[in-house]
């Protein structure tokens, strides 16, 4: 088990956590949940005691072993892939590199012999003859194949390096289990082998995620951070989404109820408390008001972005033919002759497992890239609106303030108009006057859909639309993709996202593998053995 006991921190003038008093314990999943901002990654790192709060400690038995996925994708780049693997547990890959310098030894003595059978027997003790098998099974898995076991991890690829470390972490059946963000940058088979392996792992998980789809199916238990604590509820996040949006209900209708009793009793105070024979009923009533809770509901950090795509006009049937596109970059093939067509109201999902590839592809159908060879043909109705996994170039060289930004990207130069726009974009008073360049990941990220709203395109092309969000404002663009009435042709890890949104399922590895009406769902049944 992992408990904090008065855990409380301030990072510069602002209270993140106060007092915090939780249990975690074995067998649960926990989800840990909270706004942006409200400090999630900074929670996990006083559970791994990287961080020391100010006030209060956190407690863990000496005789658990805690693991934590780690974030630093340089740390390890001069060790083998599977030794990194190893690494994850301590005690274990201690006692090898001990036991095989003995080993190594020219003059091994006496000494080193009762040593060495000292650390025999905890290698023993430790499942250290099944470890490299252990390890190479976890890889596989991900997707690892045996070739790249025996490489450095700075030979790897990003991705390749993100389930490299996640692997770390998940070795040796660690007693707690910390995870930031575990499903970044997995493609859906890994994500899908991750899920399995949470629900059938029997220690404490506490897992920090916007995958909800992901927080559904593993999570047993949510811990929320919110108004300076955290809060552990039972079930999954949907469970927790729905108990919490009913709890708000009725706190809200229980105060209007008490505000309307107050306003009756103070009316019969105010009309009788002079009245000689009502002065005994008035005093009455006057105890009853002063018991009457009517105290302001807490203001919760979570705030939900309003996201709407209005086509200004509809398209027709010709939208999109694709013919023979090839692309290769850095002497890898990323696309081979790769054609199709986009129908109207098609809102198709690009799935494989090289996210370069999917990105190359939207890159050329927006126009900022060329291929190889090939044509891209957009109907003559048809008015797009892009938005990149890298969105850097929109904001590096932007100066003044969000309104003057916007103001570049609509037809409507109102002042009042692009404040009251980025208003629903939670960008209202001060922050509207932010300068573009000193936004966070989420912020620009709002900051394209608000460009992109204001476009009135009706084909969407978007790459990793939820990256930076959190899950409030996650829902928001889904449910905003979800009721657009065009056509959308994008790619995302987010299950939900893709299930709720997608008709249409186009499977690139280079050339197109699968192109199938049917829903994300209905596709990953489809891969499962038969």
């Amino acid at each position: 088990m992992i408990s904090t006991s008065n855990v409380s921190l301030r990072f510069g003038g602002k209270k993140l956590f106060d007092e915090v008093n939780v249990k975690f314990t074995p067998g649960n999943c926990y989800g840990l949940i909270g706004a942006n901002g409200a400090g999630k990654t900074t929670f996990l790192k006083v559970l791994a005691k990287e961080i020391e709060p100010n006030t209060g400690e956190v407690l863990i038995p000496s005789t658990l072993r805690l693991s934590v996925l780690k974030q630093d994708h340089y740390a390890y780049d001069n060790v083998t892939v599977l030794k990194t693997v190893l690494m994850g547990n301590d005690r274990l890959y201690n006692v090898m590199e001990e036991k095989d310098a003995l080993y190594a030894k020219p003059d091994f003595s006496e000494a080193d012999g009762v040593r060495a059978s000292e650390l025999e027997t905890e290698f023993a003790e430790l499942n250290g003859w099944e470890a490299e098998a252990e390890a190479g099974v976890m890889l596989a898995g991900l997707g690892i194949s045996d070739e790249l076991h025996g490489k450095d991890m700075k030979d790897l690829d990003p991705g390749d390096k993100v389930k490299v470390l996640l692997a770390q972490a998940l070795f040796g059946q660690p007693d707690i289990l910390l995870l930031d963000e575990p499903t970044n940058h997995l493609d859906i088979y890994a994500i899908q082998w991750l899920e399995n392996f949470l629900l059938n792992f029997e220690n404490t998980v506490i897992v920090v995620s916007h995958d909800r789809y992901f927080l559904n199916k593993v999570c047993t238990h949510m811990a929320d951070i919110d108004f300076n604590k955290v809060t552990v509820f039972s079930g999954n996040y949907e469970f927790w989404r729905e108990a919490t949006e009913l709890s708000q209900r009725l706190r809200a209708d229980q105060r209007k109820r008490n505000e309307e009793k107050a306003d009756d009793l103070k009316s019969f105070i105010q009309r009788f408390s002079a009245n000689a024979s009502k002065s005994r009923q008035a005093s009455s009533r006057q105890k009853q008001l002063e018991k009457l809770d009517l105290g302001d509901l807490p203001v919760s950090t979570r705030r939900q972005p309003f996201v709407g795509f209005d086509p200004k006009r509809e398209a027709g049937n010709d939208i999109l033919t694709v013919q023979g596109l090839t692309k290769t970059i850095n002497g890898e093939k990323l696309l081979d002759n790769v054609s199709f067509t986009l129908k109207k109201a098609d809102k198709v999902v690009l799935l494989g497992r090289n996210d370069v590839a999917k990105t190359v592809l939207l890159d050329i159908l927006a126009g900022d890239m060329q291929p190889d060879s090939g044509t891209v043909t957009w109907g003559i109705t048809t008015t797009r609106s892009y938005f990149p996994t890298d969105n850097s170039r929109y904001f590096e060289n932007a100066s003044g303030t969000l309104v003057d930004w916007l103001r570049e990207y609509s037809e409507d130069k109102d002042e009042s108009f692009l404040r009251g726009f980025l208003g629903k974009m939670l960008f209202s008073g001060e922050d509207a006057l932010k300068s573009p360049k000193v936004l966070s990941g989420g912020e620009k990220v709002r900051c394209m859909f608000s460009k992109m709203m204001l476009s009135g395109a009706n084909v969407l092309l978007l790459d990793g639309p939820t990256a930076h969000l959190d899950l409030e404002s996650i829902s928001a663009v889904n449910e905003g993709v979800k009721r657009f009435k065009g056509t959308v042709i994008f790619t995302s890890h987010d299950h939900e996202f893709v299930q709720t949104v997608a008709n249409r399922i186009i499977e690139i590895d280079g050339r197109i593998v699968e192109d199938l009406n049917i829903t994300y769902d209905e596709y990953i049944e489809s891969k499962k053995p038969q």
